[in-house]
């Protein structure tokens, strides 16, 4: 999910409530913006 730099705090929030951990978060294919890698359990 690519992240707004403006508001990632809440993005991280709001999936953190809906059960998702973040993994990790690295350089989009332009390099301009980040993505933010998830993960929660299956059936979640």
């Amino acid at each position: 999910m690519p992240l707004l730099i403006h508001a990632t705090k809440q993005i991280l929030d709001n999936w953190g409530q809906d059960g998702w951990e973040l993994v990790t978060v690295l350089p989009g294919p332009t390099g301009e913006q980040l993505v933010a890698y998830f993960k929660r359990p299956k059936g979640a």
